[in-house]
């Protein structure tokens, strides 16, 4: 199904031209960008003389693809010369986006003695005779390990450990700059369960938590549920947990918003893997209506033969009425759409068909399940995981404010009561006199966020709140 993929920053360029030094030279190439489908957000003079301007065009662009057309549609601009093409994204990457750095200063012997030999020692005698002092005595205390094995990287599939390490660079960016938590990635060059599972279990002395990333389901489930068995810290699968809580937050939002209860409303999930099954569950915790969970088999239903564990339990606590059509059908007077699965599935159309004020989460990125200009012709409100679009459902809105919680506790284990706990309190940050259509969620730059979901998880956490 055709769409037209709308501009991001992920793929801004600046294109370094010169072109004749006329009036109108700088309104030419704007132009020419604009015509070309994309969005200029910078344009700097680098240098000029009497018969020419040399200028740095940065813009916007759809894809890579795209990008090449940008640049083709400026070359054949009369008077104009392309000098130079830079992926503002690559650039940003040169190197890597994280580093370590001392939190001590080592300026002369006396701070060296205390802070290795031979001072260290007595440090690592007192965590000999009590274990439970390496959270207060080292890094432990606040360092989460992003674990991944690469098999289910962001929308690109099974691309292996090497090619992952960008993400969980990212993350580990995101967990310091919004969490105060230092993370460090952990990519593993193998896909066996057993394995990966152990190599986990014997670096857990190191850090304070596991943050589990972009491990393709059915797998994801089972190592979560073995790690958090054989673990003495919290073991949180961002895909999963991360996702569902902000998607609660947000729903959550938004029905107070279209005056609808969520026991009341009936929910189509398209997707029903590592983020699609958390999100279900945690919405059944909460006492929803009714969901339909779809995937590539079809509507899950009880009659479906050679189901996953996974898709067995979704079948047996949802879909009461036993639909078994297609998606357009599942979504025919419901009053939710949460799409985590691929892009262009629905029309307008099939948003159409939707009861009265629905809801539309189409959450596929970079490409929604449906285009969202279309689904707001017939939804009352529309969100997506895209930065350039109104509602960003974002995983930043949770993952560092939870983990950051569970380190101050020193939690053992992540719990629903924490994720519930989690999606409250984004979801009251926004606050229910500034809620509407455009603004379910705080913006992830919001500096109440992490806070609130930290003190939050805190709380669910102390064990008169079990």
């Amino acid at each position: 199904m055709p769409t037209t993929r709308l501009p991001s920053a992920g793929f801004s360029i600046t294109v370094r031209v010169s072109v004749t030094a006329d009036a109108s030279a700088i309104g030419r190439l704007t132009m020419c960008v604009g015509e070309a489908g994309a969005v200029v957000t910078a344009l700097d003079v680098v240098d000029s003389d009497h018969v020419r301007v040399t200028v740095d065009i940065t813009c916007d662009t759809a894809d890579s693809t795209h990008a090449d057309q940008v640049v083709k549609a400026l070359e054949v601009l009369p008077g104009v010369e392309v000098h130079k093409v830079s992926d503002r994204t690559f650039l940003l990457h040169l190197g890597g986006k994280i580093e370590v750095n001392s939190k001590v200063a080592l300026r002369n012997r006396d701070e060296l003695s205390r802070a290795y030999t031979p001072g260290v020692a007595r440090v690592c005698l007192a965590i000999a005779e009590n274990p439970a002092d390496a959270r207060r005595l080292t890094i432990k205390r606040n360092t989460v390990a992003v674990v991944t094995d690469g098999t289910a990287v962001l929308g690109l599939g099974n691309i292996g450990p090497a090619a992952a390490l960008p993400v969980m660079e990212g993350k580990a960016a995101l967990f310091k700059r919004f969490g105060g938590v230092d993370a460090w990635p952990v990519v593993l060059d193998t896909q066996d369960t057993d394995e990966i599972v152990r190599i986990v279990k014997a670096i857990a002395p190191a850090y304070g938590g596991i943050n589990l990333e972009d491990i393709a389901a059915p797998r994801c489930f089972e190592i979560e549920e073995r790690l958090r068995q054989e673990l003495d810290i919290p073991v949180f699968h961002d895909d999963q947990h991360g996702t569902a809580i902000v998607v609660l937050a947000a729903l959550t939002n938004a029905l107070r918003v279209v005056g609808k209860r969520l026991e009341d409303v009936r929910v189509v999930v398209s997707g029903a893997g590592a983020a699609g099954t958390a999100i279900m569950k945690l919405l059944l915790r909460q006492g929803v209506g009714d969901i339909i969970a779809y995937d590539r088999l079809g509507a899950l239903h009880r009659g479906m033969a050679d189901m996953s564990p996974s898709w067995r339990w979704l079948a047996e606590h949802t879909n009461s009425g036993g639909y078994s059509g297609d998606l357009p059908g599942a979504l025919r007077g419901a009053d939710v759409f949460i799409g985590v699965s691929a892009p262009n599935l629905l029309t307008g159309d099939d948003i159409a068909a939707m009861a009265p004020n629905s809801i539309v989460f189409a959450l596929a990125n970079p490409d929604p399940e449906v285009d969202p200009r279309e689904a707001r012709k017939h939804a009352a409100i529309v969100a997506t995981g895209r930065s350039d679009q109104p509602n960003q459902i974002n995983n930043v809105l949770a993952f560092p404010g939870v983990f950051r919680g569970m380190l101050d506790a020193h939690a053992e284990e992540f719990t629903e009561e924490m994720a519930l706990a989690a999606a409250r309190a984004i979801a009251d940050v926004v606050g229910e006199e500034k809620i509407n259509p455009s603004v379910i969620v705080p913006s992830v730059f919001d500096p109440r966020v992490a806070p609130a979901v930290a003190a939050a998880v805190r709380e669910a956490g102390r064990p008169s709140s079990s």
